[in-house]
């Protein structure tokens, strides 16, 4: 081979050197651009719509802030990510996330997830007013009657009450009043089948919807969780003995409307089908909305004999006990002394 070729491969092979080291110079430089923290302070919000191209979120993450410079953005996506796909919804880009940050949280679909607490003892109305009212649901069914509701659950002749668990949710923005309602629903449901399946065999009811009806009661009766197996078996006595159960709560929420927050000796006498003071038996449905510890408690109660409570009147939530309605006639006296010396009465 002569010097001269010689000398001209080496410098074309130099230049492919060269050539090399400037691509890949030039591609460590978009790396690095689209991985250096972006230029917003604080989070950022992005409503990615359905069907949503690589190239259009690009545009929206500029628009909102994210990006300071989308040329280099987009370079990189052609020679290393022009594959993504990306998903819709509402998406939180935390402060100073890169490009590359960004866009992968988009791909993989890490939605912002909002969250519904439905309270233990509230009424289907308040549930209602709770989600209807979620800047996060989507709603659907807004001004529509309760029946349509359960109908579209696939249970048109199921009345709403006390048919959907107590308990917090989870998820994206924008879901539907529809999805919520399933999903609290099914929880119930699968909630409900499990204390039925554990229950006591000695227990005087004949279905896991005469469970949940009690289990409202004992929920509406007291907050607190370490009370509810003993209540439960105050009613749990009653009913074998054939009494009325006598549970205030029950009164109320046969008053519906009509309840001004205080309860009388006339409200007692009122017969409705929820007055458990005129009736006896359970009322035709539960009477608010249950959680995990009122079922369990109910399925598996505290049964000792007593068939009184009242409130100690201390304003702590708790209560006395008692077995004979002597024992219990001393108990409300006691509750009422304790009331007028906090000034309640």
């Amino acid at each position: 081979m002569s010097t001269g070729r010689s000398r001209g491969l080496a410098s074309a092979i130099l230049g492919l050197i060269l050539m090399l080291a400037a691509l890949w110079l030039a591609d460590r430089a978009l790396v690095r651009s689209v991985e250096q923290p972006g230029p917003h302070a604080e989070p950022v919000r992005v409503q990615v719509p359905e069907g949503t191209s690589v190239r259009g979120v690009l545009r929206l993450l500029a628009e909102r802030g994210v990006i300071a410079d989308g040329r280099p953005v987009d370079w990189w996506l052609r020679l290393h990510a022009d594959d993504l796909r990306m998903q819709a919804g509402t998406f939180e880009i935390p402060a100073r996330a890169s490009a590359r940050a960004a866009l992968e949280q988009i791909a993989a679909g890490r939605v912002v997830l909002e969250s519904l607490t439905i309270v233990e003892g509230w009424t289907f109305r308040q549930m209602r007013r709770a989600v209807e009212s979620h800047p996060g649901i989507r709603p659907t069914l807004r001004g529509r009657p309760d029946s349509q509701i359960m109908a579209a659950l696939g249970q048109p002749d199921l009345h709403p009450e006390g048919r959907f668990y107590a308990d917090t949710y989870r998820f994206a923005f924008g879901t539907a009043d529809l999805e919520i309602y399933r999903l609290a629903h099914r929880e119930l449901s699968a909630a409900l089948e499990a204390a039925w399946s554990q229950r006591r065999p000695d227990l005087p009811l004949n279905s896991a919807s005469e469970l949940l009806v009690l289990a409202s009661i004992v929920e509406k009766e007291t907050a607190l969780a370490a009370e509810r197996p003993r209540i439960a078996g105050v009613f749990v006595s009653r009913l074998r003995r054939g009494m009325r159960l006598q549970s205030d709560p029950t009164v109320i929420y046969g008053l519906g409307d009509s309840y001004d927050g205080n309860i009388r000796s006339r409200d007692l006498a009122a017969d409705t089908p929820y007055n458990t003071y005129t009736r006896g038996g359970l009322p035709p449905t539960p009477i608010a909305l249950v959680g995990r510890d009122a079922l369990i408690a109910t399925a598996m109660p505290d049964v000792t004999g007593e068939l009184f409570f009242v409130a100690t009147g201390e304003g702590d939530g708790a209560h006395v006990f008692s077995r004979t309605y002597a024992e219990h006639r001393a108990a409300v006296q006691r509750m009422l002394e304790r009331q007028r010396e906090r000034g309640v009465l």
